[in-house]
């Protein structure tokens, strides 16, 4: 199925702040060391408060990251009028109705990823801050990194020509716990997901490619479910046209033999071609015809998710953009809903 793919666009002229101080809602796994460490440790920014349902684990993680407040309410957090910034680190089902209290509330939004579980329910997100005049981040962070800074620079510079085609290839093997107990976990129930594996990796991918090459214009996708494990797919193909004319491939398995395990993309142009891993490594390899052979490797942040804050705060404060918006996010969950129709 071809279908052609609409945005939405916004402008938000929040009032700039000097200070940043975080109400963060859902302070699980995700915020341990990949983000809300980092809210700390970027120049005015800090955290004020958590919140998640489990009283005994809230209390906990306040303790052990030194946050002076934790609750079990998140009307703790709209209410607290110091608090300027709301991170959402639950599950994908609740994204949009806690983006709309916080909008509602005046707060800057930034929203894990996927950005919610259809590209409707992020359409309403949009809506809601764009109606409040605040400013929607996703967590989408590669966009920050500075591998994937690189490559977009060797992009954009030239150094590949112009680009013809991009293809993602991924495999993943089974774990014991989705052979054991699929149920419980809340990514493969498109209820709380909206979707499974590939909405959960692949969208980092597309998102990836959205920053490299714009947006995708047209897309059509084919899933399976081979292994019959658990409700969503577990293979996803897919071919999709950016609107610059860069054509696009992508192989997801998730139910790989260990011995076929992929975590590649390659970019190829008329001078040249990069290939280098989504979530393994921050290599960068491949031969251009004015540099030669290209072989980099740069050291990750320890909290990943730092880079990315970093540029939350600063436009928060008016001295800088944040790459990754409500705007660009919804257009990655648009283009999964389509390969996935």
């Amino acid at each position: 199925m071809n279908l052609k793919i609409s945005g939405q666009k916004y402008n938000i002229k929040m009032e700039t702040q000097k200070e940043i101080v975080w109400g963060v809602i859902g302070a699980g796994k995700v915020c341990e060391k990949k983000s809300m460490p980092a809210m700390n440790t970027v120049s005015h920014s800090q955290v004020k408060i958590v919140m998640r349902r489990n009283e005994e684990a809230c209390k906990d993680f306040a303790l052990r990251h030194h946050i002076p407040n934790w609750t079990l309410d998140s009307k703790d957090i709209f209410n607290d009028s110091e608090i300027n910034a709301v991170y959402i680190a639950t599950p994908p089902d609740t994204h949009a109705s806690y983006v709309i209290k916080a909008a509602k509330a005046g707060r800057a939004v930034y929203v894990e990823k996927p950005m919610a579980r259809d590209h409707q329910e992020c359409l309403s997100m949009i809506t809601a801050c764009e109606k409040a005049n605040v400013p929607l981040f996703v967590a989408y962070y590669r966009r920050a990194l500075p591998h994937f800074l690189r490559i977009k620079e060797l992009i954009t510079k030239g150094k590949l020509g112009q680009i013809k085609s991009v293809q993602i290839n991924f495999n993943r093997s089974l774990r014991i716990e989705e052979i054991n107990n699929p149920e419980k976990i809340w990514r493969l129930k498109p209820e709380i997901s909206g979707g499974g594996h590939f909405h959960d990796l692949a969208s980092h991918q597309l998102d990836l490619m959205d920053f490299f090459f714009g947006p995708i214009n047209e897309a059509r996708g084919k899933v399976e479910n081979r292994a019959g494990l658990y409700k969503p797919a577990d293979t996803v193909s897919a071919e999709f046209l950016f609107q610059n004319g860069v054509k696009g491939s992508g192989k997801w398995d998730f139910v790989s033999p260990e011995t076929d395990i992929k975590d590649e993309i390659i970019i190829v142009g008329e001078e040249g071609e990069l290939h280098f891993s989504t979530f393994a490594h921050a290599k960068i390899k491949g031969v251009s015809r004015s540099m030669g052979k290209i072989s980099e490797e740069m050291i990750l942040p320890y909290h990943i998710q730092e880079p990315l804050i970093r540029t939350i705060v600063a436009e928060l404060r008016g001295e800088g953009k944040c790459p990754s918006t409500g705007e660009s996010a919804a257009r990655t969950s648009h283009i999964m809903d389509i390969i996935c129709s």
